[in-house]
């Protein structure tokens, strides 16, 4: 039975996290899209072959970050409730 509630509280984590990160990257999605202008068609190459860099540099970073452990998740969980502050009102600061 102990085992099973384990499991239980496991699995609630990970679904905690996985919305936590598909709603942090939906909202960066909509921002992005939002602020970005048009570009006109004699750009779209140059726009492209710089979106390809970035994309590779970003999926770099993403390796580092899992190599280390680091998690995304661990860190929002520190910043929104941090052990220090159990029990007190919970403010997020928007960038």
């Amino acid at each position: 039975m102990r085992r099973l509630d384990r499991l239980s509280r496991q699995v609630e984590r990970l679904e905690r996290q996985i919305t936590v990160s598909n709603e942090a990257l939906a909202l960066f999605v909509r921002f992005w899209l939002a602020a970005r202008p048009a570009l006109p068609d004699i750009a779209q190459p140059a726009a492209q072959a710089k979106g390809r860099e970035r994309y590779e540099g970003f999926v770099e970073a993403l390796g580092r970050r899992l190599a280390k452990g680091q998690s995304l998740a661990k860190e929002v969980s520190f910043d929104v409730d941090p052990p220090a502050r159990a029990g007190a009102e919970v403010s997020i600061r928007v960038i």
